[in-house]
Parts: C-alpha cells; structure tokens; sequence
C-alpha cells in the first residue's frame, strides 16, 4: 500500500510540476506580450494602417499557429491563452496567419470601427461599378505579392470572357500599373491571347523599389502564368526585379515606361480612350487598373522641391558617395533607403514625429546601430522649410530654424490616394469600415 501511495504521490508530483513550470511560462510569456502592445499602443503601432487580421477570441483556442507562422516579427501574440494583435501598423497582409489557424478564428479586414479606409467599389470578378473597368491589388485592398498576382490572374480571366478579341480599338486590354497584379495579369492575358498592353509611370525597376521590405516573404508559393511556380523567401528587391524582366523577357511582354495616365473616357459603350500625359491616347475595350494605393508620390510642398536634386525613390544607391543626403521620412521606404546610403555618405533622416511608429522591429534594430556608430544622424521632430541649390532648412525639435548643408534629397512621405482619377473615371469610392476581405480559405 505503502508503494502505491509513493507512486501515486510521485506521479502526482511531476504531473503538477510540469503544469505549474507550463502555467508559470505562460504567464511570463503573457507579461511580455502584454508590455509589448502597451508599447505598442503609446508608439502609435497598434492601430493598424491598413490590411490586417481580425481575431475572433470567443472561437481562438490560443493555439499559437498564427504566431509562429507569421513570417514578421511581433506582429501577433498570446496573452493568458488567446491571440491578440501588437504592431499591427507593420502588418503587411501576408496572410500566413489567416490560413494556419486550425479553428477559422481569424479574418483579414481592411480599416477598423474607428478608422476608415478609401476603397474603390469592386464586385467579386473585381469589376468596378463601371462596366468594363476592373481594380486588382493594392488599390482594391489587398497588397502584396502572391494576393496582388493572384487578383491580377483573376481579374484578366473575367475580362476575357465575352471579349471581341481584335474587334475594337488599338488594343483589347490596357493594363495600368507594372506591379504584382499588373505583371500577373499581363502574362495571363499573353496565355488567352488578350492583346493588353501595360502602361507603368514610372519604370518596372521603379515599381519594384518602391515595396516597403527591402526582402520578399511570401509564405505560400504561387504560380504564375506561362513562367511556373514562383517562391520568394528573402528575395531582395534586385533579385524580384530579374524574375520579372525573365518572366516578361521569355514571352515577349513590352512595359510601356514613363506613361502616367491621367483619365480614361467611356466611348459610345464600345470601350475607352485611355489619355496619357505628353502622348497619344490609346482606345481599348476593357480596363484593368492595378496600381498602388499610394499613387503619385507625395510632396512637402515647400520651395525648391522641384530641384533636380529632389527625388521621391532611391535608384542605384551603390553609386552614391561622398555626398551630404537627407532623407525625409518616417516609415520603413525611408528608413531604408537612408541605411543603404549611410556607409558611403553623410546622411541624416529627418522625421516630423518624435518616434518611429510604422516601422518594422528589424529596420528599427538596424537604424538603432547605425545611429551608435555615427552613420546616420537623426533629426526627429523636424520639418523641411525650404530646398536650396546647395543646402537644405528644417525647423528642429525647439522650433528653430536651421540650414544644412545638403547634395541630394530624399522623400518618403507616402502618396496621394488617386481617388480624383477614379472619380472622374465614374468609379464610386466609399469610406469602408472594418471590410472583411478574406473570411474563407482557399480549397
């Protein structure tokens, strides 16, 4: 009897210390994960920008899977055994999370309760309330690589059905936009035969650089037309620019660079003239607009920003040195671009803010170190006033004015939302609050 208790006693004994080691772990972990978004909250970081997840907690069982598959870096976490958000302003809607929850507890929405988001109207085939014109990617809501791609594939199959191939205007299709969605819908439009042609106003490169990770994560591979199976996991933005000029190269796809579009008109319901600046304009019978959120860059608006010293994204930044540079900004883009150019240059980023609240922890990190050893200088708290031939004036964290010296300048302070552009396009825009996006998984 005496042996039974001893062995009842000692199997209780570990059982309970194994429990209270696990519960004691948990709760440390939850403390953290609680300082964390208390953080994050007086950062301005919990609140997010834009796309993001939704946890449901009546259904979230505390399973951990979207943290662990969430390939950024304290976005999610577990507090007392549920999920709860905690930078959410550098979710960049990856989506990882959304299809590892066992239990369909998370959703992928786009604004919240509180805060509105701009977003053209798009009916499920990714038709605007204009017949003929379809949104696909970042401007419809859904950014990133693989989901942009795969609304671009989607869009152009829809379009393509009912379509007069070759029976109106100088092309079936015009594609506005060389991103993600404008590139996949290119290459999908090749495979159905679809004559589009694809208008980017800037250059591919340009369309590529303007991403705000300086690498590419997709979780989940996708496949993309007439190329085959594509899988980004650390990409840099020079090795993302080579598979897309490979993918356009091998099937004879043309970018038509340097063509900003300023309108496109409705012709007697036969199709559209697209007017670009500077050139001819261009009839086609469909529209697919695939263009950035962002729109055209945005501008200080103070004098001497039209130098030519002033530019709104970094090309070649190898080839930089020896000069005096500011970098205007505060999110990742412009956190960027001033460690790429730091090494070889005096650098200094100014930011109107007094932190740094949109940026993710890794370029937060690295700006930290290169702020220790002297490579970058940090202006918070300032704001350009005036650009010169030869220097630069801000006013500084007490209000004064100060003048630098200064070669080149930087700006990374988003872009205006093209919502003039589609309203005069006849494309409704409604302020959208807390839109579910994604509610069910791919089968």
């Amino acid at each position: 009897m005496s042996w039974e208790i001893l062995i009842y006693g000692g199997t209780f004994l570990i059982c309970f210390t194994i429990v209270f080691i696990y519960v004691r772990k948990g709760a440390k972990k939850s403390a953290e994960v609680r300082a964390k978004v208390e953080r994050a909250k007086e950062e301005g970081r919990f609140q997010p920008n834009s796309l993001h997840p939704h946890i449901n907690l009546d259904v979230c069982i505390g399973s951990g899977a979207c943290v662990q598959a969430c390939p950024e870096e304290d976005i999610l976490g577990l507090i007392d055994g549920k999920a709860t958000v905690i930078n959410t302003t550098s979710c960049i809607g990856h989506g990882a999370c959304f299809h590892t929850c066992p239990v369909d507890a998370i959703t992928l929405r786009i604004g919240t309760e509180e805060r509105g988001v701009e977003l053209p109207h798009v009916k499920p085939d990714y038709e605007t309330n204009v017949e003929g014109i379809y949104i696909a990617g970042e401007l419809g809501g859904m950014g990133l690589i693989r989901n942009s791609a795969e609304q671009g594939i989607q869009a152009v199959e829809n379009l393509s059905e009912g379509l007069e191939k070759g029976a109106y205007g100088d092309c079936d299709l015009v594609i506005i936009g060389a991103g993600p969605a404008g590139l996949a819908g290119s290459l999908k439009a090749k495979e159905l035969g679809v004559n589009a042609r694809v208008l980017e106003q800037d250059s591919l490169g340009g369309t590529v650089y303007t991403f705000p990770r300086s690498k590419v994560v997709m979780t989940q591979p996708m496949n993309l037309p007439l190329y085959g199976k594509l899988k980004l996991v650390n990409t840099t933005k020079d090795e993302l620019l080579e598979i897309w000029n490979d993918a356009l190269t091998k099937n004879d796809i043309t970018i038509d660079e340097g063509c900003k579009v300023e309108r496109i008109i409705q012709k007697d319901n036969k199709g559209f003239e697209v007017q670009i600046a500077g050139k001819e304009a261009i009839t086609t019978q469909k529209v697919l607009i695939a263009i950035g959120r962002r729109g055209t860059p945005r501008k200080l608006g103070v004098p001497g920003e039209e130098s030519q010293k002033v530019a709104y994204r970094m090309l070649e930044p190898e080839q930089i040195e020896g000069e005096k540079i500011l970098v205007v900004g505060g999110g990742d883009s412009a956190v960027e671009s001033a460690l790429l150019v730091c090494e070889k240059n005096h650098t200094i980023l100014s930011y109107r803010k007094e932190n740094f609240a949109r940026i993710k922890s890794g370029n937060q990190q690295a700006l930290e170190q290169a702020v220790a050893e002297g490579k970058v200088e940090l202006m918070l708290s300032s704001n350009v006033t005036e650009i010169k031939p030869d220097s630069v004036k801000l006013t500084n964290v007490n209000g004064d004015e100060v003048e630098i010296e200064n070669h080149r300048v930087y700006i990374f302070i988003g872009g205006e939302l093209p919502i003039p552009f589609l309203k005069d396009a006849g494309i409704d825009v409604n302020m959208t609050f807390g839109k579910i996006l994604k509610k069910h998984k791919r089968k």
